[in-house]
Order: structure tokens, then C-alpha cells, then sequence
């Protein structure tokens, strides 16, 4: 799975950039039986964003009622003209799942693909963006009830059912309801950075990141269950010692474990390793700070816990494909820019 990528590429790499002069279009693409949670997600998550960078559009195959898998229609206000005027195209996900994507809506998908548009799915949609062509050579999710189905029919795409989302630079595909929301903040924070994104995550009581190699179906222990405890009290005062050392052994004394016991756990509650955790919140501090501050790089490397401007490079051109000096260009404060990268 390709990490998420801050980039100073031309806006056109992907449309025009969210945050830019003008709106990025977003076309959210309703198909017949489509998901109504999974169509909520984007209109809530992109229009929630502060300031109106996206311009957002519902559309179908036609501008009309479209039937829902919940026995209701809605209204679109254009036809497939929005998908091949869009930056960004988002296809929710549908029941049934195997249904036939018309001809007209996989052109209009493969014709976005090839104009260098990025394509998102949610749930179930990527099965039409793996009959569109869009998928193929690529790695890709969708739902864990599904993804053999999607594997079975698609042979050209690797499907990894593990996961909550795979981002592949002008194409992301996704898991069921909650791992859209993921995803969609995903896009936020790669359009206009960590702070917005957070921003717009805390307005839809939402967790701010997860990352997207997290597991989709995670089972909780027995013992969780039982004694109504969580490792909640513990991450949250991990948080605010980010600068501090922090090991497996610490954060479980914290929470009056055993380490591998701990271990167990907060793999079993999370869904990844704590060490793994600590990365991804250390990093998602350091965007924060490179945003919103002045502060030096080595002030930063210390403040977010990892130690040094080397091994803040390192983790960022590791995690993020780019420098600590490249990312607060392209999104320090007060006038982030972003969307546009370049595909891998």
C-alpha cells in the first residue's frame, strides 16, 4: 500500500488543487441501490471543510431520483457531464454488489481515469471502478464480506481485505461505512494537511487519523467484553507525552499490565501495534507543529518525541514521501496548499 504523500507538484496532477484559487470539484457518483451511509460520508466530510475549498455534486447516471438499497430515492442534480468535469470522483457503495455497472457510467469512470482524475471508492463501489478498468494492476479493498467476491471477478486486482483503505496516489479504494469517513479525512489531510483535517474530524466527532493498513474486522477479547475495560485512558495519556520516551513496557505499567498482555490488547483494540500507534501520532504531531508554527526542525523532532531533525526526516520521507521542509512549504500556515501529487 502506497503511504499518504504531501507534495509541491503542479495543482493540475490531480485537478485543480482543493485550497487552491479554485474549488475542487468533487463528483459523488450514485448508482442504482446505492448505500445511504456511504453516500453521506463524502457530502458530510467535504463540505464540512473550513474556508469551501470543494465544490461538491451529486450526480447519477442522470440528473433524477435514484433508487437506494433502503427502499427510498434521491434526487441527484446532474448526470454522468459532473463526473467528467470533476477533480475528484467518489463512487459509494451499492447492493446488490454484483449488479452490472451500465456501460455508460464505467466510460465515463474510465475516461476520468485516463484524464488523470482521482478516483475514490467506498465500501462496494470499487467493483465499479474494477469493471471500469480503473483497478487493474492495482491493490485495492473493499469490505471484508465482499472481497472475495471482488478478487473472484476481477483477477487483474489485488484485493487485501485487511485493511480500512489503500492509497494508490489517484486512486483510493475503502472499506465499509466508518472506514469512509477514514478515508474521506484521509483526502482532507492530504489535499490541505494534518491541521484541517483534525479540524474537520473533531466538527464530525470523529477520530482524527487512523491509519489505512489498520485491520477492517477486528475482535475485541474476551476480557474486554467482560470487564468493560479499554485501552482509551492509556492512548490519550500517550498523547500528551508524545515528547516523552514512551515504550511498550511504560504505556503498559500505565494501564497496570503485563507488556505482552498490553500487547495483546491494544493490537486486539486497535487494530496495530503500539509501537506502530506512537509512529503515526508522533508524525501526525509533527505535521501539526510544521503547519501551525515557526519552530526549527530540530524543534519539532523533539517536541513530537522523535528526537532528532535525521530520524524526523527519515519517518517522513519513509511515511510521507517527502521531507519536514517540503511539507510545511506546501502547508504551513496561514494559506495551506495542496491537493496535486503526482502518481507512483
Amino acid at each position: 500500500m502506497r503511504e499518504e504523500t504531501a507534495s509541491t507538484a503542479p495543482a493540475d496532477a490531480c485537478g485543480t488543487a482543493a485550497g487552491g484559487t479554485a474549488p475542487h470539484r468533487v463528483a459523488v457518483l450514485a448508482l442504482d441501490g446505492v448505500l445511504p451511509l456511504d453516500l453521506g460520508i463524502p457530502a458530510q466530510v467535504f463540505t464540512a471543510v473550513p474556508g469551501a475549498p470543494y465544490e461538491m455534486t451529486l450526480c447519477g447516471r442522470s440528473a433524477g431520483p435514484v433508487p437506494t438499497a433502503a427502499g427510498f430515492a434521491v434526487t441527484v442534480a446532474a448526470g454522468l457531464e459532473a463526473v467528467r468535469s470533476a477533480d475528484t470522483v467518489v463512487v459509494p457503495g451499492y447492493a446488490p454488489h454484483l449488479r452490472e455497472v451500465p456501460a455508460a457510467v464505467l466510460g465515463a469512470l474510465a475516461d476520468a481515469h485516463a484524464r488523470g482524475r482521482r478516483l475514490v471508492s467506498v465500501c462496494t463501489g470499487a467493483f465499479a471502478l474494477a469493471a471500469a478498468g480503473v483497478l487493474d494492476g492495482r491493490t485495492a479493498t473493499t469490505h471484508w464480506l465482499y472481497a472475495d467476491d471482488l478478487a473472484a471477478r476481477h483477477p487483474r486486482v489485488s484485493v487485501d481485505p485487511r485493511v480500512l483503505y489503500v492509497d494508490e496516489g489517484r486512486v483510493l479504494t475503502s472499506a465499509g461505512v466508518a472506514a469512509g469517513i477514514d478515508l474521506c479525512l484521509h483526502l482532507v489531510r492530504r489535499d490541505l494537511g494534518a491541521g484541517t483535517a483534525n479540524q474537520v474530524a473533531r466538527t464530525l466527532v470523529a477520530a482524527p487519523h487512523r491509519d489505512g493498513g489498520q485491520a477492517q474486522y477486528i475482535r475485541r477479547p474476551l476480557a474486554t467484553a467482560a470487564d468493560g475495560t479499554t485501552l482509551a485512558p492509556t492512548r490519550a495519556w500517550a498523547l500528551a507525552r508524545l515528547h516523552e520516551p514512551l515504550t511498550v513496557r511504560r504505556l503498559a505499567a500505565h494501564a497496570h499490565m503485563a507488556p505482552r498482555t498490553f500487547a495483546r490488547r491494544f493490537v486486539a483494540e486497535t487494530g496495530t501495534t503500539p509501537l506502530r500507534w506512537l509512529l503515526a501520532a508522533r508524525l501526525d504531531h509533527a505535521r501539526e507543529l510544521l503547519e501551525g508554527t515557526g519552530l526549527g526542525i530540530d524543534q519539532v523532532a523533539e517536541r513530537c518525541g522523535l528526537g532528532s531533525p535525521s530520524n524526523l526526516r527519515l519517518h517522513f520521507r519513509r511515511a510521507l514521501g517527502t521531507s519536514p521542509t517540503a511539507y510545511r512549504a506546501a502547508f504551513a500556515s496561514p494559506a495551506p496548499r495542496g491537493a496535486g501529487e503526482p502518481e507512483r
